[in-house]
């Protein structure tokens, strides 16, 4: 059995309100280095403001990549960092890491050559210059080097212009070339996060149950009604507001319980709402300068069936790359790049949509798309560090880490940038860090340690038919199935406690879930919130089935699980149809002091 979430976190940290470190910020990086920490036998907290993964890791692009565009900001180190631990997570995370075939359309030989040297130079100002072939084999030629050793996907190809539109025949006729190479698809970011975190919490029993064994009470003398509480816990909807003699204020997001939580390090992984939560701690900084990334996802078979099964990721006529991503049956195209103030709303504004629409005509321009096409939206901002005049284009990706001393004497690290591709090196150089100032020996590495669903998931249909017949609690193949790809192995906790609770009916626009699992993610996942399950625990917010009645069934599911009332679940529908229409993963968009 794999370990659950506490839907009552803060309980748990108000039983034992303290530990060695207390990490703020529960998106992807936040929740890397909580379980690095707990692998280290570390006593750690984490808290997050609002769900698991709802901020900056629940607003990306879906992928999986070593970064090809950085290479002309000159940030080698970051592009191979990025694609070893691309080609890690492809070992490690398999159920929801796979290679993605990327073609770029080509539209010039040798623009871009002598420009681009200037424009790095000059850090992106001036005019935006195509970049042709010659330039894209360059940066292909170095990004596959990086993938020498220990590679994981297929190098390189160019085709010329009759190939080109033989594979892809809805592409401009313009076109002179295309070159198609690998990275990787990333099918389930807010999925994965769980994974992360659901190791850190186990990893936490298992260091709480070894000091047992050792006679060591994990919880401190004089505390035996806890002596047995993890080394590791969770806790969402949990806001980091203040410090009060040397201990941080957390308190429940949108309630009025209050604990001060003791913490000899304090770690501050809330992506661009670092300076935030950093002014809330009274140690004000700027080390944040965010740019917001907005999506549209398409319900459109042409357009998916023009893509060919693979992303096109290209340049568009204001020197953008953007992207065209097949993903789960629909359409994903993106993204902006527009300077943010994390004090107003984030949210996907029309005139981005019509930026999407454009750039979908400029590549595919026998391809008719609508509004009316669009099922969902999306919109985040990119936790980057200041850069003053610097074209955000050319801002760096790579991530650094800041330190100082909050009231009390406590050691605080800030994480200031970051990547979903880099979180387990980015996790790591923070955990070392954190080591250090505990004095505390790092017991293991996390590279190469599989994932959550990803421990032992059948790679090959002989392996995956033989783990079903070996994991049905009687659903039947079909059903375990449909499982195994959702979850991963983790997926055996999925089918037992579907088969101890069974299903009621089938869930309206979306028949291949099951109420029976509803309630089981509702229980075991942390779930205070409609909305967690259906934008973040499921994907029908971002496949557009997430409709009014089908967020109704899906709340009357689980209305007992969550001890909810009949005027409770109605404001639960309200709010969840809300924000899946608003389409903003902040939950309305509007900053908090602090995470």
């Amino acid at each position: 059995m794999h370990a659950a979430l506490a839907r009552d976190g803060l309980a748990a940290l108000a039983a034992r309100p303290y530990a060695d470190v207390l990490v703020i910020g529960g998106g992807v990086n936040g929740i890397a280095t909580f379980r690095d920490l707990a692998m280290q036998g570390v006593d750690v907290a984490l808290v997050e403001r609002g769900d698991f993964a709802s901020g900056a890791s629940a607003a990306s692009s879906h992928m999986i990549h070593g970064g090809i565009r950085y290479l002309e900001n000159g940030e080698f180190r970051l592009v191979h960092e990025a694609v070893t631990e691309r080609n890690m997570l492809l070992r490690t995370a398999p159920h929801y890491v796979v290679p993605l075939q990327t073609t770029i359309p080509i539209f010039s030989t040798f623009s871009g050559v002598l420009a681009a040297p200037l424009r790095f130079l000059r850090h992106g100002q001036g005019r935006p210059h195509e970049r042709g072939a010659a330039l894209i084999k360059i940066g292909l030629e170095i990004y596959d080097s990086f993938s020498r050793s220990g590679g994981r996907v297929p190098r390189h190809t160019f085709h010329g212009r009759r190939a080109s539109l033989r594979a892809l025949p809805e592409l401009n006729p313009d076109v002179k070339y295309t070159a198609t190479y690998w990275d990787a698809s990333l099918r389930d970011p807010e999925r994965l996060a769980l994974d992360l975190l659901r190791d850190g919490v186990a990893a936490g029993m298992d260091a709480a149950a070894g000091d047992r064994a050792a006679g060591v009470d994990a919880a401190g003398p004089g505390d035996r009604a806890t002596e047995s509480a993890a080394r590791a816990r969770a806790a969402n909807y949990t806001s980091a507001v203040g410090v009060d003699d040397g201990r941080v204020v957390l308190r429940e997001t949108g309630g009025d319980r209050e604990v001060r939580f003791a913490a000899s390090v304090v770690v501050n992984a809330t992506g661009p709402w670092t300076d935030l939560t950093n002014a809330a701690l009274h140690e004000p900084t700027r080390y944040m300068c965010g740019t917001k990334g907005s999506h549209i996802v398409l319900d459109h078979p042409e357009l998916l069936a023009a893509t060919g099964g693979r992303e096109l990721f290209f340049e568009h006529s204001d020197g953008r790359i953007v992207l065209i991503y097949p993903l789960r049956g629909r359409v994903l195209v993106g993204t902006t790049d527009l300077e943010h103030d994390m004090t107003e709303p984030i949210v996907c504004t029309e005139a981005e949509v019509d930026y999407f629409l454009d750039l979908i005509g400029d590549v595919l321009p026998g391809i008719a798309v609508s509004r009316e096409q669009i099922v969902y939206r999306y919109a985040g901002v990119r936790p980057l560090p200041g850069h003053g005049d610097l074209a955000p284009g050319f801002v760096s990706r790579d991530y650094r880490i800041e330190s100082v001393r909050l009231p009390g004497d406590v050691v605080m690290f800030s994480l200031v940038g970051g990547k979903w591709t880099t979180f387990r090196a980015s996790a790591e150089h923070l955990t070392d860090r954190v080591l250090t100032a505990l004095a505390w020996p790092r017991r293991r590495t996390t590279r190469g340690v599989a994932i959550g669903g990803g421990r032992g998931y059948p790679t090959t249909e002989r392996a995956r038919q033989q783990w079903i017949a070996d994991n049905d609690p009687g659903l039947g193949a079909a059903r375990m199935g449909t499982l195994l790809a959702r979850y991963g192995t983790v997926a055996v906790d999925v089918a037992a406690a579907v088969a101890a609770d069974p299903d009621d009916a089938p869930l309206p626009s979306a028949p291949e879930f099951s109420t029976g699992e509803m309630r089981h993610l509702a229980r075991a996942e942390a779930v205070h919130h409609l909305d967690d399950l259906l934008m973040r625990r499921t994907d029908l917010a971002f496949t557009g089935r997430a409709t009014p009645d089908t967020a109704a069934a899906v709340a009357t599911a689980v209305v007992h699980t969550l001890g909810w009332t009949a005027a409770e679940t109605a404001a639960e529908v309200h709010r969840a149809v809300a924000a899946v229409h608003a389409a903003d993963p902040c939950r309305g968009g509007t900053a908090a002091p602090a995470r």
